[in-house]
């Protein structure tokens, strides 16, 4: 493998990354907005997008076993191959579980008006986790370790808002007994969010990994 196609591939495998991070936020926003809405064609349109995560995750194993093969990569260019790994095998994690939430919106049958009181809390949460992906894919292409770190430490706000609305949700359960199994099935989509939050600090820490060599616990 010549020196140009070695460097060629590096941009290569970092951008299938950066692609499946948007392919990510792009399912994480459809999950959310399909269970708003009780939208099942849009829910299924976000459960399809997850073959393009997989596809990704492929070609980023492919990238990543010729460079390391063919090549003999220099520190900085192995943190990048190592780095990007990882962060695949997060968000190919991550995309399944935005399929789950989107799965969640063919479960829920209750009343619009209780569903849209149940659904405020995830909408919060939900929101807070797709600014915080939509940021990381701003740290990965600019090589941003600084940005990554302050996007993990939002992980804070989505683990308080987790705790606050399952106990919000509890408490109307025991209120309004015809609220329990759709809050149930919505408590299940907190659970998926506050994970997504977790996989999203997972891969800041690999941005940091891969830009200054630190290996940081920042979850």
């Amino acid at each position: 493998m010549s020196r140009e196609k070695y460097h060629n591939n590096l941009g290569l495998l970092k951008l299938n990354v950066l692609e499946m991070m948007e392919v990510s936020l792009d399912m994480l926003k459809g999950a959310t907005e399909s269970l708003k809405n009780l939208d099942t064609d849009l829910a299924q349109a976000t459960i399809k997008k997850d073959d393009i995560v997989d596809e990704k995750e492929i070609k980023v194993e492919k990238c990543v076993s010729q460079l390391i093969a063919l090549q003999q990569p220099m520190a900085s260019d192995m943190r990048l191959i190592t780095a990007s790994l990882t962060m695949a095998i997060d968000l190919e994690r991550l995309s399944d579980l935005a399929c789950n939430i989107a799965w969640t919106s063919t479960d829920i049958k209750g009343e619009p008006e209780k569903n849209k009181v149940l659904l405020s809390g995830i909408c919060k949460m939900s929101a807070i986790a797709e600014k915080m992906l939509q940021d990381t894919t701003i740290a990965l292409r600019d090589s941003n370790a600084e940005l990554a770190k302050r996007i993990a430490s939002d992980d804070d706000k989505l683990d308080k808002l987790f705790f606050d609305t399952e106990k919000e949700f509890i408490d109307m359960m025991i209120k309004d007994h015809s609220i329990i199994t759709d809050a149930s099935h919505l408590l299940f989509v907190l659970r998926y969010i506050e994970r997504i939050g977790d996989h999203i600090c997972n891969v800041c820490q690999s941005i940091v990994y891969q830009v200054t060599g630190e290996r940081l616990i920042l979850n």
